[in-house]
C-alpha cells in the first residue's frame, strides 16, 4: 500500500488562491503589457514548477508575482493586513502609533513631523524632528514614507520599536500601538500678518480620510465669519487616502463646473471629476504648502488648483509622484490584492505618477527666532507666530 503522488496536474486549494490573485491583476492591472511580462505564460510556469504546499510559500509565490510588475503599490495583504487597512481607510479610527513623518534633508532621512495628540507615539515621549532610524531594529535608510508607514502598522496592543536620533544622541522608544482617532484638520486664524496685514486662516491638512472633507470646509466657514481674507492650505507630508476628500475640497474652492481631475483606465478611457455647486471660498486668495511628502490625493487636490489657476503652490521640490489609483480585491481566505486599476492626471492632461507636482516658487524662508530654525512650521500656533512676526513671510506667502 504504498502512498501515490497525485496527479501533476492537480490543482490544490493553494494553486486555486494563487490563480485568484492572478486573475484579479489580469482583470483589472492598468499596464496591459504587464511590465513586460507573459501574464498568461506566468501562470503556467509558476503552477507547475513553484511549489505550493503551505499557505507561505503560496503567499510567497504571490509576491513574487507582483513584483514582477515593478509597482509598489501592487501587492499583497496578509489576512491582518488587509483588516487593519479596512478598518483604518472606512472608520477614522486607526490603529497604530499615531505619528506623522515627511523626508528629512534627504529622502534617505525619515523625520517626525508631529506625533498625535494624545496617540501611543506622543505618550512614549517622541517628539517632532526626531529622525527615525530603525523600526523593530529594521534601519530604515533606502525605504520609502510607505514603507516606514507599512512597517509602524501592526495589530492593536502588540508592540513596535522605535530607534530615533535626536540632536546628536541616540534615543529608543518601545510604543503599544492601539486604536485611536485621526481627526485630519488643525486650523487657525491668524493675526494680521506683519507688513501686509492679511487676517489668514492656516489649514493644515494630515490625511484624507472620511472626514477630511467636511472637516476642511468647516475650518474655511469659520474663517471667513471670522474675518479671513485669504487661506494657506498645508500639504506638506500629506500622502493621500480617500479619494473623495480631495473633491469635497476642490469644491470648496472652486466654481461649478471646473474640471478637478481626469482618471485614466488601462484602455485609455478618461472620466472627468468636475466640481458641484457647492463653493464656500471660490474667490479668497489661497496658497497650497507641499513637500515631497505630498502623495495621492494631496497631488490631485494641487493640480486641481494650480491647472484651474485657483491657488499658489510653494514648495522646494515636486512632490512625490504618485499618480496610481488602486482597488482592493480580497481572496478567499481573507487576503487581498491592491491592484493599480488607473491612472490620475491633472485637469490640463498631465501624468502625476513619477513626476508629481512643480511648485510655483520656493516655501518662505523664516528670519525671526523660530523653534524650527529657517523651516515653516505645521503647528498652527507657531505658524501664526511666525507670520504675525516675519514680514518676509507673509508676503512671500501670497506671491
Amino acid at each position: 500500500g504504498g502512498f501515490a503522488a497525485p496527479p501533476a496536474d492537480a490543482i490544490t486549494a493553494n494553486n486555486m488562491l494563487f490563480l485568484e490573485a492572478w486573475r484579479a491583476v489580469d482583470k483589472a492591472y492598468v499596464d496591459k503589457t504587464f511590465n513586460g511580462v507573459s501574464w498568461f505564460k506566468y501562470r503556467e510556469d509558476t503552477v507547475k514548477r513553484t511549489p505550493m504546499d503551505s499557505v507561505d510559500q503560496t503567499y510567497d509565490a504571490i509576491r513574487a508575482m507582483l513584483a514582477k510588475l515593478d509597482d509598489p503599490f501592487t501587492r499583497f495583504l496578509e489576512p491582518e493586513k488587509y483588516a487593519l487597512l479596512t478598518e483604518s481607510t472606512m472608520s477614522a479610527n486607526i490603529t497604530g502609533v499615531g505619528v506623522e513623518m515627511a523626508y528629512g534633508e534627504s529622502d534617505a532621512e525619515i523625520v517626525v513631523v508631529a506625533p498625535t495628540p494624545g496617540g501611543p507615539a506622543d505618550e512614549a515621549g517622541v517628539r517632532p524632528a526626531d529622525r527615525i532610524t530603525a523600526v523593530d531594529g529594521r534601519p530604515v535608510s533606502g525605504l520609502s514614507l510607505y514603507e516606514v508607514a507599512d512597517a509602524l502598522q501592526g495589530p492593536a496592543s502588540s508592540d513596535v520599536d522605535l530607534s530615533l536620533r535626536r540632536g546628536g544622541e541616540d534615543v529608543n522608544a518601545r510604543i503599544k500601538r492601539r486604536s485611536y482617532q485621526l481627526v485630519p484638520v488643525r486650523a487657525q486664524l491668524c493675526a494680521p500678518a506683519a507688513g501686509t496685514g492679511t487676517k489668514m486662516e492656516y489649514v493644515r491638512l494630515t490625511t484624507f480620510n472620511q472626514l477630511s472633507g467636511s472637516k476642511v470646509a468647516e475650518a474655511v466657514t469659520s474663517g471667513l465669519t471670522n474675518g479671513a481674507d485669504a487661506f494657506v492650505l498645508d500639504l506638506r507630508s500629506n500622502s493621500g487616502g480617500l479619494f473623495p476628500g480631495a473633491l469635497e475640497i476642490a469644491n470648496a474652492f472652486m466654481r461649478k463646473g471646473s474640471t478637478v481631475v481626469l482618471i485614466a483606465d488601462s484602455n485609455g478611457v478618461r472620466d472627468a471629476f468636475e466640481t458641484a455647486a457647492v463653493a464656500i471660498a471660490p474667490d479668497a486668495p489661497l496658497t497650497l504648502l507641499v513637500d515631497k511628502g505630498t502623495a495621492s490625493a494631496s497631488e490631485v487636490l494641487a493640480g486641481a488648483l494650480r491647472d484651474n489657476k485657483r491657488a499658489a503652490i510653494l514648495g522646494d521640490t515636486e512632490t512625490f509622484g504618485k499618480g496610481l489609483i488602486q482597488t482592493v480585491v480580497p481572496l478567499t481566505d481573507g487576503s487581498a490584492v491592491s491592484v493599480t486599476v488607473a491612472r490620475y492626471q491633472t485637469p490640463s492632461g498631465a501624468d502625476i505618477n513619477k513626476v508629481g507636482i512643480r511648485p510655483d516658487a520656493p516655501l518662505p524662508v523664516v528670519r525671526v527666532a523660530n523653534e524650527g530654525g529657517s523651516a515653516l512650521p505645521t503647528e498652527p500656533g507657531a505658524f501664526c507666530a511666525v507670520v504675525a512676526a516675519d514680514e518676509g513671510v507673509a508676503k512671500a506667502l501670497f506671491p
